[in-house]
């Protein structure tokens, strides 16, 4: 019988760290999985300070997540905008939406899915 090793992380030590403007996204890589912790700054708006760095106007990354902390939203172009608050689980399809922090809180969330390719350059 073969032993398996437990893996411990935590996103003090992440393995990746994508700095942003007003924000980062920590990626820990663990059992085959990719899991992102983003942090936003008040102001945070991803086509301002993500999607000019990556040369895209819209985020079309798929996101299964949870919130942490603060509040921002999916903003769609049908003129959709959908409030992430803390203590909610969230889907946004892989189809062109913006984002932005809401409030003077920051804004934190984990991503379960989606994390290997945002903001990625």
């Amino acid at each position: 019988m073969m032993a398996m090793d437990v893996i411990l992380k935590c996103f003090e030590q992440p393995d990746e760290i994508r700095v942003l403007k007003l924000g980062k996204f920590e990626i820990v890589r663990l059992g085959g999985l990719t899991i992102g912790r983003s942090t936003y700054q008040p102001g945070w708006c991803w086509s301002k300070h993500v999607g000019l760095d990556i040369g895209q106007e819209r985020c079309s990354v798929e996101h299964v997540g949870l919130v942490l902390s603060g509040t921002a939203t999916a903003a769609f172009d049908d003129g959709r905008v959908i409030e992430l608050r803390a203590g909610e689980l969230f889907y946004i399809p892989p189809i062109p939406h913006d984002s932005w922090v809401i409030g003077d809180q920051p804004y934190v969330s984990l991503h379960f899915l989606g994390a290997e390719k945002y903001a990625a350059k």
